[in-house]
C-alpha cells in the first residue's frame, strides 16, 4: 500500500496542485491515481507556467489564433481541455468513491473576486461548459464571494472555496455552505450530489508570521504558527460537523464540506519538505500538494492522525503572539487580498504569454 493509499484510509484524500497537457497525455496522471492520488487542483498561476513554458499547446494556440480567437477566449478553450480529460481520467474514482473524491478544481476569473454578481455568472457559465459533476469551479472567499458561494451551492454548484486565510473566513465560508445546501434540500434539490472544500491556505501564514518574529528578535515561534492556526481552524471544523445544524442536513444528504489544505509547498528551505503534510493529517480533509511536495511525500512522509495533536499548545502559542503585538486577524487580510491581487496578475501574465507566443507562431 502506498503513502497516498494509507493516508487515504486515515480519512484524507491527497490531491495535485498542478496541471499541464504533458501530465494528462503521457500517462503520469493515470499512474499517480493509480498510486493513490485522488484530485486536481488548478489557478491562474499554474495554468501560466503550464502554456508559457512548453510547446505542448502552440499547435492549439496556432489554430485558435487563426479563428480569431481573443487571449482570454484560447486560454479558456486550453483550460477547459485540459481540466475535462483531467476530470474524465478521474471520473472512475468518483464513480466508485460515490462522489466523495475525483474532483478537477477550475479557477474563476480572479479579476472577479470582489464582485458578487459577476462571479455568480461567471460560474454558472464554467460549470454549464465542464458539464462534468466531478468538477469544482473555485472562488475566494472575500466579502463578496460569501454570498456568491451561498447562492451557487443552492443551485446545485460544486465550489472550491479558496484563498481562506483565517478562522473567521473559515467560518463565514462553513456558513454560506450550510445556508446553500439548505435552501437547495428545501427546494426539493438534490442535496447529496453537491461537493464542496474549504480551502485554507497553509505555508503563506508561515512565511508572513515569521518576518514579523523576527523584527521583535523571537525566533521559538518561527516555523510553527501556520500549523497551530490550522489545527484551531480544524477544531472549529469538527464542532460544526457535531451542530445540530449540520446534523439535520446530513440527514437530508447533505455532504461534509471538507476543509482542504492548500499552499502546502514548504517555502523556507530550514524547514521539513513535508511540514505542512506530515502536521494537518486527520479525517475529513484534502491535502493539495504541488509537485516536488508530493514527491517529497511519497518518498519520506510520516502517515498518522497529527492534526488534533497539541491543540492547547498550539493555542498557547497563538496567544503568545498575539500577546507580542502581531494580529493574526491584520495578517490574514492583508494575505487575502495579497493573494487575489496575485492570482489576478498571475492572469494577466497569462494573457500575455499567449499573447507573446501569437506574435510568434
Amino acid at each position: 500500500m502506498t503513502r497516498l493509499q494509507e493516508l487515504a484510509r486515515l480519512g484524507q484524500s491527497i490531491w495535485l496542485d498542478y496541471i499541464s497537457r504533458s501530465l494528462i497525455i503521457s500517462g503520469e496522471l493515470q499512474s499517480l491515481i493509480g498510486e493513490g492520488l485522488r484530485g486536481i487542483t488548478s489557478n491562474p498561476t499554474i495554468f501560466e507556467k503550464a502554456i508559457a513554458g512548453s510547446p505542448d499547446y502552440d499547435d492549439d494556440i496556432r489554430r485558435l489564433s487563426a479563428q480569431g480567437k481573443s487571449d482570454v477566449e484560447i486560454y479558456e478553450a486550453l483550460a477547459l481541455n485540459d481540466i475535462t480529460k483531467a476530470a474524465d481520467l478521474l471520473r472512475p474514482l468518483h464513480e466508485e468513491t460515490k462522489g466523495a473524491d475525483g474532483y478537477v478544481s477550475l479557477e474563476a476569473n480572479p479579476k472577479l473576486a470582489y464582485d458578487t454578481e459577476g462571479t455568480i455568472t461567471e460560474v454558472r457559465r464554467l460549470w454549464k461548459l465542464l458539464a462534468r459533476s466531478n468538477v469544482m469551479i473555485k472562488v475566494p472567499a472575500t466579502p463578496s464571494g460569501i454570498p456568491a458561494i451561498e447562492r451557487l451551492t443552492a443551485e446545485g454548484i460544486n465550489v472550491n472555496i479558496t484563498l481562506i486565510f483565517s478562522l473567521f473566513q473559515y467560518e463565514s465560508v462553513a456558513r454560506a455552505y450550510t445556508a446553500g445546501l439548505e435552501k437547495l434540500a428545501a427546494a426539493g434539490g438534490p442535496a447529496e450530489k453537491v461537493a464542496s472544500v474549504a480551502s485554507f491556505f497553509v505555508s503563506r501564514i508561515d512565511t508572513t508570521v515569521d518576518g514579523a518574529l523576527e523584527t521583535k528578535g523571537v525566533t521559538d515561534l518561527q516555523g510553527r504558527i501556520a500549523v497551530d492556526y490550522s489545527k484551531v481552524v480544524y477544531s472549529r471544523f469538527r464542532e460544526h460537523l457535531a451542530s445540530a445544524r449540520w446534523k439535520h442536513l446530513v440527514g437530508r444528504g447533505g455532504r461534509v464540506q471538507r476543509l482542504l489544505w492548500g499552499s502546502t509547498g514548504t517555502k523556507n528551505p530550514g524547514y521539513s519538505d513535508v511540514l505542512y503534510v506530515d502536521q494537518l493529517i486527520g479525517p475529513d480533509t484534502v491535502n493539495t500538494l504541488p509537485p516536488a511536495t508530493l514527491e517529497a511525500f511519497r518518498d519520506h512522509g510520516r502517515v498518522a492522525v497529527t492534526v488534533t495533536e497539541g491543540l492547547d499548545d498550539a493555542r498557547v502559542r497563538l496567544s503568545r503572539l498575539e500577546a507580542l503585538g502581531i494580529s493574526m486577524d491584520q495578517i490574514t487580510r492583508k494575505l487575502q487580498d495579497d493573494g487575489v491581487m496575485a492570482f489576478a496578475r498571475s492572469f494577466e501574465g497569462l494573457l500575455n504569454s499567449i499573447s507573446e507566443k501569437r506574435k510568434k507562431l
